[in-house]
């Protein structure tokens, strides 16, 4: 599979890319079959991802596209990575086809509302609920020419023997988000180049590959040197973190 350059001129995988588009996403173009008529109707949807990278979302059976889904899950998403390109079509976004299911996961509800605590008073409501975007296919542009198409397992990430870490997940985030917000700035300042003040970087999740970070205005997704499979593995790779953001001269993607 052909690889394709990164924003910092380290060469990423088509799979590395998509992935990085996933876990930094916030909202995303739903695409429904009207329950109706039966042809396309997009909406526009908040995202979080889940431990193995699928996308999340929390929405209400008042909603169109709710209503469309528990009547055919068959649906379709867009993440626009392209940001603020002066050739929006030169940057890099990811169609993904699938079905939406209802979640009853508990990580899965908290990896959604770490990313948008706002969203936890509709939560609380009878009509909302929390969906999983089960993955198909995905197809991968990335600029003109950088067109690939990629099978769920390319995508998703194989949990098997990471138990530990997703059982600890939520006490490994609240004390990085307690006792390191220093490690999470510099994280985001040192190895990304998001300069913010101690604090303002919130970690919402960690995986095998790496870790979910929020601030002001945008998601970061920073990967670990190698993968991680318990909470000990998590102490070692965030310290390695933060030795490379100790001795980092420019920021890395």
């Amino acid at each position: 599979m052909a690889e394709l350059a990164g924003k910092s001129g380290q060469i990423a995988s088509p799979s590395q890319a998509v992935k990085k588009l996933l876990r930094e996403a916030r909202k995303a173009a739903l695409a429904t079959l009207d329950r109706q008529g039966g042809g396309p109707f997009a909406s526009l949807v908040t995202v979080a991802t889940a431990a193995d990278g699928a996308p999340l979302m929390l929405i209400s059976q008042l909603a169109v596209h709710t209503r469309n889904v528990l009547a055919d899950a068959r649906a379709g998403i867009l993440i626009d990575g392209t940001g603020a390109d002066g050739d929006p079509l030169a940057g890099g976004r990811v169609s993904l086809t699938g079905r939406l299911v209802e979640s009853p996961s508990e990580p899965d509800k908290r990896r959604f509302l770490a990313r948008h605590p706002g969203a936890g008073m509709y939560a609380a409501f009878s009509d909302f609920a929390f969906y999983r975007f089960e993955i198909a296919r995905a197809h991968y542009v990335g600029g003109f020419g950088r067109i690939v198409d990629l099978a769920a397992e390319e995508i998703l990430l194989d949990l098997s023997g990471a138990s530990r870490l997703i059982d600890a997940e939520a006490d490994i985030v609240a004390h990085m988000n307690e006792d390191h917000a220093d490690a999470l700035a510099a994280y985001a300042g040192r190895l990304i180049g998001e300069q913010q003040e101690p604090g303002a970087w919130k970690m919402t999740g960690i995986d095998p590959e790496g870790l979910d970070i929020v601030g002001p205005g945008r998601a970061l997704r920073i990967d670990f040197p190698e993968p991680i499979a318990t909470p000990g593995d998590a102490r070692k790779g965030l310290a390695a973190l933060a030795a490379e953001a100790r001795t980092a001269f420019s920021p890395r993607s």
